[in-house]
């Protein structure tokens, strides 16, 4: 939602979502939205929708840039007892910068109005949309009291949104953090959309441009717990690793590190039609991006001051923080003092030289702006992670002779004998690889590894099956990952007992060696030794696997040593062949033990029954 302030824009998305999103004390006292309000509208099988209501005033314009950021559809939001106001105006502008092409035009407070002074509101806003994206925007008429138009504009925006292509989740993850914020027993939760790509729960991410290491400990996507967000969508995420001091709005939530940090961009910028103020050399320039705000100033190569210019302009901004980013992101730069929206562009470059004044930099610039061969191979390969030959001429329109020349380049890898990708992206699906097997270590430190299979599938909403599946086997003969049979591994683990459980585990092995063949149910033992039923399947399997027990039957076990011991005085006492009293007579041994412990013997290949004998395999 986006308009003047006090033009309905809070009321026609409580009417429409029955959700109020002035929730801030502040905000009620003034009646006014100060932060950017958040309320779910639609869902089904298909498609998610939420509005966000926008803040309308000059003060807050800042709150406005980082709402619609990555926004798929835009409700201009005009009372039709004021019509067109400055702010409409500059939302107008502001939206057009910042790409969003998809626009309803909202005429709210009509039941104030008769008909007639309507018809001049809708001439007011046409007038006013000609030559921008929205010159061709639906109108609905709506009264959020009385809910006149609330359901044909719901509508409206459903099949708006249904007719529009979903974002590509195939990128690296980004979020540009909104909001920071503590839920009591969860710890530090951050708020945003997701620019690009997808996060999982669980996954291992970072905060830029602070570095910090974090994990997506649990999602919600419009406002329901979620196992996975992705491009487009209005997500939570609860991290582990991190405090609500540590970040802050205008950080970013990434998945990748190559999204670069920098704080030199080359640009391409256009300005507003009316500018108030001239634009001078090197002037001082509050630039929005994502939820970033930062100040800088603006460099020209061309020219020494600007106020009236129709094209795109190449220039420099040169920041006074930090930012991350990377080429084709969208901005806006406002004058600090007096406050004005100066225009808004793309970031051709976001790493920036200093350059010398003059057409030559500009002729480098427009070069840029095209981009070269290598630069658009990589970004199609960081977008789709991994691309046959065809699908990078289809993608990037380059010749075929031009891509091929270009692919000899190391950071280009062949796969599959037919797929190309990055070798910095097989570096960061190794390390999440690492990452994820290290925790599943920690979690299960008695289980020999993770289903490779099943290690696969979890991370086959991030990357394609035939890539991740390359990277494993590269791990495996590089030495860094293992493999027994299904199972995948870090190299230098070995499973073991957790320490909590240590001593319990020895007390029972020492007791079990301690009672030798008359032995109790394995149950009691695990029972006596105050061993958790939870633990107790991953113990038993532990602990066969490891051939510290022997299982006679499902309920009586055998110590290793008390097993081996028992066979070495069994082959001492008897011949090549013997029967089961004789070895009910040298081992001292109930029929209870002794058939499951012959048993045993015959599954272990040590005997084979013949008749009402046992005969030695091996003697």
């Amino acid at each position: 939602m986006a308009g003047h302030i006090d033009h309905g824009k809070t009321s026609l998305t409580k009417a429409l979502t029955n959700v109020d999103t002035d929730r801030l004390k502040e905000e009620k006292e003034r009646q006014i939205s100060i932060e950017l309000g958040f309320a779910p509208l639609y869902e089904d099988h298909e498609i998610q929708i939420s509005v966000i209501d926008v803040p309308g005033h000059e003060r807050f314009i800042r709150q406005m840039i980082a709402g619609v950021a990555g926004i798929d559809l835009v409700v201009l939001v005009v009372a039709a007892d004021e019509g067109v106001m400055p702010q409409t105006q500059e939302h107008l502008d502001i939206l057009g910068f910042l790409g969003v092409k998809n626009g309803i035009v909202a005429i709210t407070k009509i039941d104030r109005v008769d008909d007639e002074f309507i018809d001049l509101v809708k001439d007011d806003i046409l007038g006013e949309l000609q030559g921008t994206v929205f010159e061709n925007t639906p109108f609905v008429m709506v009264d959020s009291l009385t809910k006149r138009g609330i359901e044909e504009l719901k509508q409206l925006i459903i099949n708006t949104l249904k007719n529009q292509s979903t974002r590509d989740s195939k990128g690296a993850f980004r979020l540009p953090i909104d909001q920071v914020f503590t839920v009591k027993g969860q710890g530090t939760v951050v708020r945003g959309t997701v620019y690009e790509g997808a996060v999982e729960e669980g996954q291992s991410l970072k905060i830029m441009p602070k570095g910090l290491e974090v994990r997506a400990r649990q999602l919600q996507v419009h406002h329901s717990p979620a196992e996975r967000a992705y491009a487009g969508q209005r997500a939570a995420i609860n991290l582990s690793g991190v405090s609500k001091d540590e970040i802050e709005r205008g950080d970013v939530l990434v998945s990748s590190e190559h999204f670069i940090v920098t704080n030199t961009i080359d640009v391409a910028i256009r300005v507003v039609e009316d500018l108030d103020y001239m634009v001078k050399q090197r002037m001082p320039i509050k630039l929005h991006v994502g939820t970033a705000e930062v100040m800088g100033k603006i460099v020209f190569f061309d020219r020494n001051e600007l106020k009236d210019e129709n094209g795109e302009i190449l220039c420099q901004l040169r920041l006074e923080e930090e930012i991350v980013t990377k080429r084709g992101d969208r901005f806006i730069i406002r004058r600090p003092s007096p406050q004005e929206t100066i225009g808004g562009g793309w970031i051709i470059d976001p790493s920036g030289n200093k350059y010398r004044f003059g057409d030559k930099t500009i002729e480098e610039l427009e070069k840029k702006k095209k981009g070269t061969p290598i630069e658009r191979i990589t970004a199609a390969l960081y977008e789709a992670k991994s691309l046959t030959l065809n699908e990078l001429i289809k993608r990037t329109s380059i010749d075929e002779e031009t891509i091929l020349s270009n692919l000899k380049q190391d950071h280009f890898i062949l796969y599959n004998g037919k797929e190309y990708t990055l070798s910095i992206l097989i570096n960061h699906i190794e390390e999440e690889i690492v990452s994820r097997l290290h925790d599943y270590h920690e979690k299960n430190p008695m289980k020999q590894g993770l289903n490779k299979a099943e290690l696969i599938q979890s991370m086959q909403g991030l990357y394609p099956k035939g890539l991740l599946d390359f990277v494993v086997e590269k791990g495996i003969e590089k030495g860094t990952l293992a493999r027994n049979g299904q199972f995948v591994f870090l190299a230098e683990f070995k499973p073991h007992v957790s320490k909590n459980w240590q001593k319990r585990v020895e007390n029972l092995l020492e007791q079990m060696k301690q009672d030798g063949l008359k032995t109790l149910y394995l149950a009691d033992y695990l029972k006596n030794a105050g061993i958790p039923e939870s633990l107790i399947p991953d113990l038993k399997r532990f602990l066969e696997e490891q051939e510290w027990i022997i299982p006679l039957d499902d309920q009586y076990y055998y110590h290793s040593e008390v097993f081996l011991h028992a066979v070495e005085t069994l082959r001492k006492g008897t011949e090549e062949d013997f029967e089961v009293s004789k070895a009910k007579e040298i081992l001292d041994l109930s029929r209870k033990y002794m058939i499951p412990f012959l048993e045993r013997l015959d599954a272990k290949n040590i005997t084979k029954r013949i008749e009402n004998k046992r005969v030695w395999i091996t003697k």
